[in-house]
């Protein structure tokens, strides 16, 4: 599950509350799932009050709920199962500026794999990897008809489609007359100590979401301080 930025920062947001905050630190340092009741009992607030915050825990995606008898009896007249409540599974991240460095994991682990099975060298997976994943970004746009719409942030459909997807990568895509600069790193530690490898795989990775597109747009290498190094412009001649 990739969740939303909006979701992400509002699942932190609502560990604001302290007693909301009080139950979740309970609730994950406990070895096994908690009741509602048990909950309560340790830290001294009534049942409801447990209740309603470990159910907005759960809607967050904070926690995870299972149901289970503890009486250990089965059967009829067991009674219904209790609900419980332990660490989600779903690890919710929030940075500002946002950054991807489990995009990059990903990327970095897949070509290292694969350079080690075919004797590729490792950049060169890398950023046959980052290509992919641009296409896969594309064609993901395209199923879900984001190819479409809006034009407000940078005059046409074709613009507005890509920098929505660089958007939601974390780019920060903005427009600068006809051309696309990019406000953010997501990979910008990592990119800071790792210049020239680090910049060629985002030319891979939107170099490949332009492709699968089928845009008039082409990416290029142009650093610029305060920007990420690849920059949008219309096709030349």
């Amino acid at each position: 599950m990739d969740p939303s930025r909006e979701a992400r920062i509002l699942a932190v947001a609502s560990l604001d509350e302290p007693t909301r905050r009080r139950l979740y630190d309970h609730v994950v340092r406990q070895p096994a799932a908690v009741t509602r009741e048990e909950a309560a009992k340790a830290l001294g607030v009534p049942r409801a009050t447990a209740a309603f915050h470990l159910d907005r825990l759960a809607d967050e995606g904070l926690l995870d709920v299972i149901y289970e008898r503890r009486t250990g009896r089965t059967g009829p007249g067991a009674g219904r199962p209790s609900k419980l409540y332990r660490r989600s599974e779903q690890h919710v991240d929030v940075s500002l500026p946002e950054h991807r460095y489990d995009l990059a994991g990903r990327l970095l682990a897949a070509a290292i794999e694969d350079a080690e099975t075919t004797g590729e060298s490792p950049r060169e997976a890398l950023d046959r990897h980052a290509r992919q994943l641009g296409t896969e970004l594309a064609a993901t746009a395209q199923a879900n008809g984001t190819t479409e719409a809006s034009t407000a942030a940078a005059g046409t459909t074709e613009a507005g489609t890509v920098m929505r997807i660089l958007e939601a990568q974390g780019f920060e895509p903005r427009a600068d007359e006809d051309a696309i600069v990019l406000g953010n790193c997501p990979f910008h530690t990592l990119a800071k100590q790792h210049t020239d490898l680090v910049c060629q795989m985002n030319l891979c990775l939107i170099g490949g979401l332009l492709s699968g597109l089928g845009t008039k747009l082409q990416a290029h290498l142009k650093p610029h301080p305060g920007h990420c190094c690849v920059r949008l412009e219309p096709a030349r001649p």
